[in-house]
């Protein structure tokens, strides 16, 4: 891939999973209310959002057609987790996290070899680290001990890798 698809791509792809946070807190907020974590967990993604919108669009990038679906699908795991309980929605958190951390990291190793691109690897860093950060925030709040926390755990990843796998493309 050339350089100006691959930041395309990260651009497009990382837009797409902020809106997609956005709206897993949403979902969460409306069942579980203002509660402090997600509040500030949501308001990081909001900031997230922002920063990748503008770069969206200072490089004339599309969203991705699939937006329209993610935002109700991503509304829905958060509401629907939510529902099962404070765990519940933690363990969708945790396992969103982890998948995107890893992501974020692949994502700054293709940028390593490219100083240019140093301010985008710099960005990415940061919102890695407050996504580890949002990890940290669900396993204290007993996300792990959710109830069948590692079937949930399988489904909430299988979605997010699909999202980022298709949202990496179009």
């Amino acid at each position: 891939m050339d350089d100006s698809k691959k930041i395309k791509s990260i651009l497009r792809v990382n837009h797409a999973g902020e809106l997609g946070a956005r709206q897993i807190y949403k979902g969460m907020r409306k069942i579980l209310g203002d509660d402090p974590d997600l509040v500030l967990m949501a308001n990081q993604e909001e900031e997230h959002l922002k920063m990748f919108t503008q770069l969206m669009i200072e490089h004339k990038v599309k969203p991705t057609i699939f937006q329209p679906f993610w935002h109700v699908l991503s509304y829905g795991m958060g509401a629907a987790t939510a529902l099962m309980g404070k765990q519940a929605a933690h363990a969708c958190t945790i396992a969103v996290e982890e998948v995107i951390v890893d992501h974020y990291q692949s994502q700054i190793d293709s940028l390593k070899n490219s100083p240019e691109h140093k301010p985008l690897m710099d960005i990415i860093d940061k919102f890695k680290k407050e996504e580890d950060h949002h990890r940290e925030i669900a396993e204290q709040g007993g996300g792990r001990n959710a109830p069948a926390y590692d079937i949930l755990e399988k489904v909430v990843k299988g979605i997010t890798r699909a999202a980022i796998k298709i949202s990496t493309r179009v």
